[in-house]
């Protein structure tokens, strides 16, 4: 048998590692020595465990994406809570995983100020969000589904998707849970606009565009 160590792999940028066979209990020692300190993200389903190395675009958008959500919650005066890549994870579901970013908002009040959580008592996240410039192996909305969080939005390449957990499964929807009365979809072609100008100009543009449809 031969045993590599986690420091002897390199992911390089916008690519992934795919890892068979990987127990519960080499599951969390892998995650006890990665560390919370990196740039990796993690995602874990039935002993499949893929590592991802995301590319500057990916966290451009990703922070975009992340800081509108939050404008558009103090425009609209909605408390929330933000968690960015918290590694959630359920061993009765053999799921974990680690978004880009992910909020409470209908649930803020029942985690307001929490730094630990055990999702077999805590609600998960209300919303998730996931950036798909790089190649993800494993199926995210099946970890996502196990693990119960209520609404996805995924981006690439330009488009912004609503995916709602219906059933046991997700189905896009052209409204959000989070924000019924904006336009979520057209939050890509706003941030597109203000690329060029910088954050202030942005933040500006999406607390405007909020108003607008108020």
């Amino acid at each position: 048998m031969v045993t590599v160590e986690l420091r002897q792999i390199d992911v390089p940028l916008g690519q992934s590692l795919l890892l068979r066979d990987v127990s519960w209990a080499e599951f969390e020692a892998i995650l006890a020595e990665l560390g919370n300190h990196r740039s990796t993200r993690i995602a874990y389903d039935e002993g499949f465990l893929e590592i991802m190395a995301p590319l500057p675009e990916h966290e451009y958008f990703k922070q975009s994406i992340s800081t509108a959500i939050e404008d558009m919650a103090e425009v609209l005066e909605q408390d929330y809570e933000c968690y960015g890549s918290t590694t959630w994870r359920r061993k009765a579901k053999q799921a974990g995983i680690e978004p880009d970013n992910c909020f409470y908002f209908q649930n803020e009040a029942l985690v307001r100020g929490k730094l630990e959580f055990d999702l077999d008592r805590d609600p998960p996240p209300d919303l998730a969000l996931e950036v798909d410039l790089t190649s993800k192996s494993l199926d995210r909305f099946a970890i996502y589904a196990r693990l119960g969080v209520p609404e996805i939005w995924c981006y690439d390449s330009g488009v912004l998707t609503i995916y709602l957990l219906e059933e046991g499964r997700y189905v896009t929807s052209d409204q959000s849970q989070v924000f019924p009365t904006l336009d979520i979809r057209a939050l890509p072609q706003l941030i597109e606009s203000q690329r060029s100008a910088g954050r202030l100009a942005l933040r500006r543009a999406v607390r405007e565009w909020v108003k607008g449809q108020v």
